[in-house]
């Protein structure tokens, strides 16, 4: 008899130290569904009220020795922090808590570069990751690794290591923009050629809301679905021929709060799908406590793409999880129509259809 040993999951202690307590329990909570989505083994969580930040290493000298203290306590693996840290920063902490240390732009960073499938999508992801290092390329500074940087046979004019580091990146993020740019080209010239022939209908929401599920509960396709944050991160385009009606369907990136800005900049190609889009279904997790903290994000970004309410329908999903009681409870007083559903069972998925219908026609 064989025995498989599965691999050693990498643990972590979540922390984070916030400014005021406002949006606290939401934050960390987001933190840890986004460390269990890279499937970390979370083994606490912690949190402080920063009276300043601290240039040396974001947090007071105290709150470090309790982080060491408490990482060691635990065995974690990993630190992370569910702020932005600057590269010196992170070499600080690393040196003075003992452990490696990421913050949240990291952890997503990661999670999208393990999930996207299609050359855009990996594109995105590597302009991202380029943008979000170059800056952090100071924190290296003075270090041992140069290569003109002097000694017999070292003189001259070569460049350090830092230099031709910082100098790559660069190069690659203008080729990377370059590349995205021709993307982005080609799919305005798609949607242009598709807008004169077929009407479009867009899936927009917080990831792990359902969109990708409802995309292959109204189309029957088989696009891969998950219950975890970031299962998908390509465009998923489908047709769709519904009582004389036809139109696409198409499935964006899902939204996370404070998503960097290296990737809200990099998926713009993706989200201008829902800008352009004839109708714009928002899908809501309506089993989730913290719905209507998403909601707003969802609705911020769509209202920077300048996105009209009046293509929008609201739909509250996963109502399956819901008691009866829970489901009335739901709000309805939006700028927009709201819809009760849950694509996983399929309730009222033919009032949905009969809805985009009548926006189409």
């Amino acid at each position: 008899m064989s025995f498989k040993n599965e691999p050693k999951r990498e643990s972590c202690y979540l922390f984070g130290p916030y400014k005021s307590n406002e949006r606290m329990e939401y934050s960390l909570n987001e933190l840890k569904n986004l460390a269990e989505s890279a499937l970390l083994e979370v083994k606490g969580v912690g949190s402080c009220i920063l009276r300043e930040i601290n240039a040396h290493s974001y947090i007071g000298s105290g709150k470090v020795e309790e982080l060491r203290d408490t990482v060691k306590e635990l065995g974690a693996d990993l630190l992370i922090f569910d702020v932005g840290l600057t590269g010196s920063q992170i070499r600080n902490l690393e040196d003075e808590i003992g452990c490696r240390i990421i913050d949240r732009t990291m952890l997503i960073l990661d999670i999208f570069a393990s999930r996207a499938q299609s050359h855009e999508g990996r594109l995105q992801v590597e302009l991202a990751q380029l943008k979000y290092m170059l800056p952090r390329l100071n924190a290296l500074e003075g270090s041992s690794g140069r290569y003109g940087s002097g000694g017999v046979g070292m003189r001259g004019p070569g460049e350090t290591k830092l230099e031709t580091d910082r100098r790559y990146i660069k190069e690659a993020i203008l080729s990377k923009e370059k590349e995205i740019a021709d993307v982005k080209r080609h799919r305005t010239e798609s949607r242009k050629q598709r807008k004169m022939n077929v009407k479009t209908v867009a899936l927009v929401g917080y990831t792990n809301s359902g969109k990708t599920t409802l995309l292959n509960t109204i189309t029957k396709a088989q696009g891969y679905a998950d219950d975890r944050l970031f299962a998908t991160l390509d465009v998923l385009t489908k047709k769709v021929w519904d009582n004389g009606v036809h139109y696409v369907l198409s499935d964006t990136v899902g939204f996370v709060s404070n998503l960097p800005h290296e990737l809200t900049y990099a998926f713009s190609a993706t989200l201008e799908e829902s800008a352009d889009a004839d109708v714009l279904l928002i899908v809501l997790d309506a089993s989730d406590k913290q719905k209507y903290e998403q909601l707003k994000v969802v609705l911020d970004v769509l209202d920077d793409l300048k996105c009209d309410k009046n293509k929008m329908i609201l739909l509250y999903n996963k109502i399956d999880k819901l008691t009866q009681e829970e489901i009335l409870d739901l709000k309805n007083d939006f700028e927009f129509p709201n819809i009760k559903i849950s694509a996983k069972s399929n309730d009222n998925i033919d009032k949905l259809k009969e809805i985009v219908r009548s926006k189409l026609l």
